[in-house]
């Protein structure tokens, strides 16, 4: 596995895929990609050393709307480690009303073993399927019952013997059982043709009992909640309940049935907890949200301290508590983003500074960066419309001068309003052809060609217009 992922996430490679969707910012896709990159190298160290290689956390600042968080989005799509995406803003220092830090490690975690589980269960889909279509096949056809006679309806009250046994002749009974498995063979072969999906069948379920018990606490107590309604779920046992369904249904309830069975929940567990532990990624956004600009100020300003320090204690290397066991965090590659356009990373507690040693500056988009933004990136914007729009038969073009005087309006706006970056973009193609996608269904199996005039008879007046614009991204 290791050996497959070295191939396949060298630096090129992860750089090559993040241009795919992100126009520009070469730098901090060559430091995420080095940082990926060291996780893979790391591993493949001797353990005494692997365990003095700490990871180096990278901080990458820039406006909003320049790629920091589409890195971290595409990051998570391409990377098969442990990976999770939280806002620093929604933390609160230990003692406030709100989320711990230490959350975003239980989340982690969390998100680590159900990746294993998942894994896992792919591995024994086969089999479960093979479990689920006797099931089904045993739906359809069951084995031959022993035929029961209830005696008289006053034997109820006598106490004497109220059902008697009375088997089939030996012969007949051979018989029965010979048709009833060349039926089950005709309905098999039916079966893997797919001539049966919409036939309905009665099969048996098992239904987990649900507790819902809400603890209010410090910090970790919600794992508490979790662990006891799973000690409750075990001690009392599970429900089984007829449920008919077309076999297309059944199938897919049952296959997951029998795959939970066949997992190892525990050794899944176990595996998915170290590996968090040892190649998982968390990006924290919005982390200039919590700076404090001096000690002239009090009130929030103390709690974003609070947050601060919370958060070294996390990012130097601590156990933190999980619902799977003790989790160590001193190689949890930590990725930090934030505008810091009224704040200066300088700003943060000189210790958390000293945390991401590898820092990155995402330059703001320029006339240029919009123009390619808007046609270049895989499943690109003017893709995306065009693609909307198909599905009223209506073929959308643009001609390339479109293109440059959209992103040169786009460019204007952020230069004289808030620089919001590419999402502006999304403004401007919205007020473009707002009109087009109204009318698309009268105009079925017609081109529709985007020009440069139509452009500036639509958006000039918008750029213009600053009581407008206050209201508008």
């Amino acid at each position: 596995m290791r050996e497959g992922r070295s191939e396949a996430l060298t630096p090129r490679a992860i750089t090559a895929y993040l241009d795919r969707y992100i126009v520009g910012q070469r730098d901090a896709k060559r430091a995420v990609a080095i940082a990926l990159r060291n996780r893979i190298r790391r591993l493949e160290l001797p353990e005494d050393v692997a365990r003095e290689i700490a990871p180096k956390n990278i901080l990458m600042v820039g406006p909003t709307g320049v790629g920091k968080t589409e890195i971290a989005r595409r990051l998570s799509q391409l990377v098969s480690a442990p990976f999770i995406k939280v806002e620093a803003t929604k933390y609160t220092e230990v003692g406030y009303v709100g989320r711990d830090v230490e959350s975003m490690i239980r989340d982690l975690v969390e998100r680590s073993v159900q990746m294993v589980k998942q894994r896992k269960i792919e591995e024994v889909r086969e089999e479960a399927a093979s479990r689920a279509r006797e099931k089904i096949l045993d739906a359809l056809i069951p084995p031959v019952r022993v035929q029961e006679k209830v005696s008289d309806f006053m034997h109820l009250f006598t106490g004497q013997q109220t059902a008697k046994e009375e088997r089939l002749p030996a012969e007949e009974e051979e018989k029965a059982e010979k048709q009833r498995l060349s039926t089950r063979e005709r309905l098999a072969r039916m079966l893997d043709e797919g001539r049966l999906e919409a036939r309905e069948v009665e099969i048996e379920v098992s239904e987990s009992p649900q507790f819902g018990i809400p603890i209010m606490g410090g910090p970790g107590m919600e794992e508490m909640g979790i662990n006891l309604g799973e000690m409750l779920s075990g001690m009392i046992p599970k429900k089984k309940k007829r449920r008919s369904v077309t076999i297309a249904a059944a199938r897919e309830i049952l296959e997951a049935e029998e795959a939970e069975k066949l997992v190892d929940h525990e050794a899944a567990a176990q595996e998915g907890l170290a590996k968090a532990q040892e190649e998982g990624i968390v990006f924290i956004d919005e982390l200039d949200k919590v700076a404090s600009a001096g000690s002239g100020h009090s009130g929030p300003d103390v709690s974003r301290e609070g947050v601060q320090r919370d958060l070294l204690s996390i990012v130097e290397g601590c156990t933190v508590n999980t619902r799977y066991g003790p989790a160590r965090t001193d190689h949890i590659l930590f990725i930090a983003a934030g505008a810091f356009h009224k704040l200066k990373p300088s700003d943060l507690v000189p210790e958390l500074q000293g945390r991401f040693p590898l820092r990155v500056e995402l330059g703001p988009l320029g006339e240029e960066d919009l123009a390619r933004i808007l046609v270049e990136p895989e499943h690109s914007l003017v893709d995306q419309y065009k693609a909307l729009l198909s599905t009223e038969d209506v073929a959308l073009t643009f001609s390339e001068e479109a293109i440059k005087v959209i992103a040169s309006l786009a460019a204007k706006m952020n230069r004289e309003t808030e620089d919001i970056g590419a999402r502006r973009l999304h403004t401007m193609m919205e007020n473009l052809l707002e009109e087009i996608q109204f009318d698309a269904p009268e105009l079925s199996g017609q081109g529709v060609e985007i020009d440069e005039g139509l452009v500036r008879e639509r958006l000039e007046k918008l750029v213009a217009d600053t009581d407008v614009r206050k209201y508008l991204l």
